[in-house]
């Protein structure tokens, strides 16, 4: 548990993440071949649904689902053209979906939908939904009562294309890009309404370079088994990626999803196979590494090879390692981490993540 932390909410842990993508098939082939995510269920057209299709995937405690919209001319459609592909909905599991909504908009949040009661021959589900920053939606799930595949209105997807896991077990931590001068408003949003409190926060003096800085707050609930970063630009001689994150999805929204693995080479190993594309990082990061983090159980040089970052705090260590943006936008990726006792947010590695990062800019002209 985590001091001062008081869930108001009833908050049990993530259920899944909803991307708005403009292919959901295509998609859920790249989350299949590339990610060893496994196929769940789906809806669209063929289930009745006449205004979206959606694709669900899961893999370990990790469920995601991928939604691409029928019609021209709906709120899924307007997401679409403005932010490009990324998540709109980060869901969570509640004990009560109707207390949880009544709870968060008497504190002061915003509902995006009343709570609803969904059936089918597998039982039922509740849920509800607030908005939260950007065009996020935090919708409260509770599923006690349902033993579907799912939710009510999907069917179970068994494709005969089921490329093997690469050892993904579950969503460690899910990043917010808010606007200048945000950070504090929704911090204090997460404490009021959840009750979270925060767990580390990092200002321009801890992540920055020559050109780029940010600002950093990671806010958890009492478990610990949700917690939110949430990143805002900072001044700098240039363009920080959180600007550019910014400016190309056109307002605040999810920058990434951190994944967590208990043996981070042998997962990266396979995602690489199978064409996933990872930052790098200089190659003199490593000629000090065990100077600087201390022993360690894995092989510096394989760390090396794939450009594996590790981090070293109080309660032990942790290694991470960042994808390239998951579509022509640079906007939404994908994180690999391996917790070995670390509780961290891998401070110890900011400049070189940094100047990585500032190098894909440069490429892109955007920095």
């Amino acid at each position: 548990m985590f001091p001062g932390a008081k869930d108001k909410l009833g908050v049990k842990g993530w259920d899944h993440l909803d991307f708005v993508v403009g292919n959901a098939k295509q998609s859920a082939a790249y989350f299949q071949a590339c990610l060893g995510f496994q196929p769940v269920a789906r809806r669209g057209l063929e289930t009745g649904c006449k205004d979206a299709a959606s694709y669900v995937l899961s893999q370990g405690e990790m469920i995601v689902v991928l939604t691409t919209p029928l019609e021209s001319e709906s709120e899924l459609s307007s997401h679409l053209k403005q932010h490009g592909d990324g998540v709109r909905v980060v869901a969570m599991q509640v004990n009560d979906a109707a207390l949880a909504h009544k709870t968060a908009v008497e504190l002061g949040a915003v509902s995006f939908f009343e709570p609803v009661v969904e059936s089918d021959k597998d039982g039922q589900v509740v849920r509800s939904a607030i908005r939260a920053y950007g065009d996020t939606v935090h919708v409260f799930v509770e599923r006690d009562a349902y033993a579907g595949a799912f939710l009510p209105g999907y069917q179970p997807w068994t494709p005969s294309f089921k490329p093997a896991p690469v050892g993904i077990k579950y969503v460690d931590h899910v990043v917010a890009n808010v606007g200048w001068g945000e950070m504090q408003d929704w911090s204090g949003f997460y404490k009021q309404v959840f009750g979270m409190e925060q767990l580390v926060s990092f200002d321009d003096k801890d992540i920055s370079t020559e050109f780029t800085a940010l600002r950093s707050v990671v806010m958890t609930e009492g478990s610990g088994r949700v917690k939110l970063p949430i990143n805002e630009p900072a001044e700098g001689r240039k363009k920080s990626q959180i600007e550019e994150f910014l400016d190309f999805y056109q307002g605040p929204g999810v920058q990434h999803i951190a994944m967590a693995t208990d043996d981070i080479l042998a997962t990266v190993t396979a995602m690489r196979d199978r064409g996933v594309e990872f930052l790098t990082v200089p190659e003199t990061y490593y000629d000090q590494l065990l100077d600087r983090v201390g022993l360690i159980s894995e092989d510096v040089e394989l760390l090396r090879q794939h450009r594996i970052l590790v981090d070293r705090d109080d309660s032990g260590y942790m290694l991470q390692i960042f994808t390239r943006p998951l579509a022509d936008r640079p906007t939404v990726f994908l994180e690999v981490i391996q917790r070995r006792g670390g509780t961290s947010f891998g401070k110890g590695n900011f400049k070189a993540l940094f100047e990585s990062i500032e190098e894909e800019q440069r490429r892109r002209g955007t920095l």
